[in-house]
């Protein structure tokens, strides 16, 4: 009897011990949680290409999944499926997603309104939503993410006012919120840079009362002129008013097209990314990529000697090079780095290869970006590439291939 009762107590035991296991599995802080706002999240699009087809449901880490970034901890930090032509709505089960500093939707046909659920991701720091088909208003909750430094909904189908509440937000850096439908008065934006152009109903004159009945501009400048006003007692003093009033007004234009030549040159000269002072210049702006200087890659490549070209492709070079702490490394030189469409490609490329999580494909290690250069640099592989394993003497077997 007392070793049955023995027994007993250890099969007891070893219960309490699995669902106490099972149980930490499920845990907010645990993986399966995510699992099931991603899944949630996947399920709310149409993925034509099937970028999404490796995300299931049954998993338990999602790390291996495309277009999901990781911590050392395994949890989800980054989503990203930037110009894969999804449609559908964003899923309000983001919100469990609590860890992600990355939501990187751009160039997508997503549709429906803002999840006023994203306001919930404390850690969130880049938020890019542009080129969709979002309606509705722009959610006041956003002002709650504190540590949110670049935010785009520029190029939707966006309506309503800007909520007063982003007036708060002292942390963000850059603000696109072009090319909707937005009406009414302007807040105090704080961003360092902001862009509010096409919204023809957006009213700049500070307050909605002042907005009333007054005409809406669709750049920071109004100009109101009195309907009732009296015709000057001299015809010189009118004439002298009108003169004044015509070069006033040219110097205003003027004013105008030399601010519109700065914003324009700064905006297609200026990195992508969002703006970072020089102390900061080698932090992560994108996942966990790491930002060279240019010099350093110059120095570590030998002034990118042709002895040092590891391959040649369509877009450019690859180098060999050995960074200040011994790093051994391979530098990928893009052509035409300052071309038309240099930034959006190198943006591109930049998002997709880090968001890419796969056990055949490497890791992107880090990047550099001026105005007429375009780098991404990648570990090192001693073993050589594809093509001269594939055309080695003696030829690899059909199994290994």
């Amino acid at each position: 009897m007392e070793i049955g009762r023995e027994c007993t107590l250890l099969c007891c035991v070893a219960l309490f011990c699995l669902w106490t296991c099972a149980t930490a599995l499920l845990s907010p802080k645990g993986v399966n949680f995510e699992v099931q706002a991603l899944m949630s999240i996947k399920n709310s699009l149409e993925d034509p290409h099937g970028v999404l087809e490796n995300w299931d449901k049954d998993a338990v880490d999602p790390c291996s999944w495309n277009m999901v970034t990781c911590s050392p901890d395994s949890l989800v930090i980054g989503l990203g499926t930037p110009s894969q032509n999804l449609s559908g709505f964003l899923s309000p089960s983001i919100r469990n997603l609590t860890n992600l500093q990355i939501v990187l939707l751009q160039n997508n046909n997503i549709s429906g309104p803002i999840p006023s659920e994203l306001g919930r991701l404390p850690k969130l720091q880049t938020l890019d939503l542009s080129n969709n088909s979002f309606t509705g208003e722009i959610p006041s909750s956003l002002a709650n993410l504190k540590s949110l430094q670049y935010l785009r909904l520029n190029n939707n189908s966006l309506s309503g006012a800007i909520p007063l509440s982003l007036a708060n937000m002292t942390q963000l850096s850059f603000l696109d919120l072009s090319f909707n439908n937005l009406s009414g008065p302007v807040p105090r934006l704080l961003a360092k840079t902001f862009n509010i152009l096409g919204n023809p109903m957006i009213c700049t004159t500070g307050t909605e009362k002042e907005c009333n009945g007054t005409t809406p501009m669709p750049l920071s400048f109004s100009f109101n002129t009195s309907q009732n006003s009296q015709p000057s007692v001299r015809p010189k003093s009118h004439k002298v008013a009108l003169a004044f009033g015509s070069s006033l007004g040219c110097i205003c234009l003027l004013i105008l097209g030399f601010g519109f030549l700065l914003w324009w040159r700064q905006r297609h000269n200026q990195q992508i990314f969002f703006d970072m002072t020089e102390q900061h210049l080698e932090e992560v702006c994108l996942g966990n990529l790491r930002r060279f200087q240019f010099r350093e890659l110059q120095i570590a490549t030998n002034n990118f000697s042709s002895k040092n070209i590891l391959g040649k492709g369509g877009f450019g070079n690859v180098y060999k090079g050995y960074l200040q702490d011994g790093t051994l490394v391979a530098v990928k030189r893009l052509k035409d780095g300052n071309a038309i469409g240099g930034e959006i490609q190198f943006q591109t490329e930049v998002e997709m290869i880090s968001l890419a999580v796969h056990r055949n494909l490497l890791r992107l290690y880090g990047f550099c970006m001026t105005a007429t250069e375009r780098l991404l640099v990648y570990p090192y592989m001693s073993n050589g590439s594809v093509a001269s394993r594939l055309k080695a003497k003696p030829a690899l077997d059909w199994g290994t291939r």
